[in-house]
């Protein structure tokens, strides 16, 4: 039987109070926020508030942090959330907070585990995320592993001094890659 929480590169697991120094740098680091909704400096008390309210992973709340399979090493975190049991759908966050291990394949293979563990231990139906245009990164990821453009939202975020598209992106299940 594979394990749901880990693929190839990664593992997910709960989100620790020993995660919170690394949590509070990453997402007060510009470059690691700047394709994020976040735009405010974030306290460690909110981070503390933040890790405690999800620390028990469910149905309603599929956060984790992503570790390194090999090494146990944190490098990012990664969610479902608004999560509709009648539509079987959630909306995905992601992110990579440590910049070492962007484009070395964490980022898609965190994202093939958290769909898959979303299919098959959630029984959902349809996973969503809105994205920056303008983050070819993460865009070229979603589509390795079978998200389909579903629409712009036309100038849907201000930030950095201008208006930003937003991309519509979903997965259906049977669609990961």
């Amino acid at each position: 039987m594979h394990n749901p929480f880990e693929g190839e590169l990664i593992r997910l697991r709960a989100r620790e109070e020993e995660d919170e120094p690394l949590l509070f740098q990453w997402f007060n680091d510009p470059e690691v926020t700047q394709y994020l909704s976040m735009r405010y400096p974030l306290s460690h008390a909110q981070e503390r508030v933040y890790i405690e309210r999800n620390s028990e992973p469910g149905y309603g709340n599929a956060n984790f942090a992503v570790v390194r399979k090999d090494t146990g090493e944190l490098i990012g975190s990664v969610g479902l959330e608004k999560t509709s049991p009648e539509n079987r759908s959630a909306l995905l966050g992601i992110t990579i907070g440590d910049k070492a291990h962007w484009d070395g394949g964490f980022g898609t293979d965190t994202m093939r585990t958290i769909s898959r563990f979303a299919f098959t231990m959630m029984n959902l139906h349809r996973i969503e995320l809105d994205v920056y245009a303008e983050n070819a990164r993460a865009i070229r990821c979603y589509e390795k592993v079978g998200y389909q453009h579903e629409g712009r939202l036309r100038g849907a975020v201000y930030k950095f001094g201008k208006y930003q598209d937003l991309l519509r992106m979903s997965v259906l299940e049977g669609e990961v890659t």
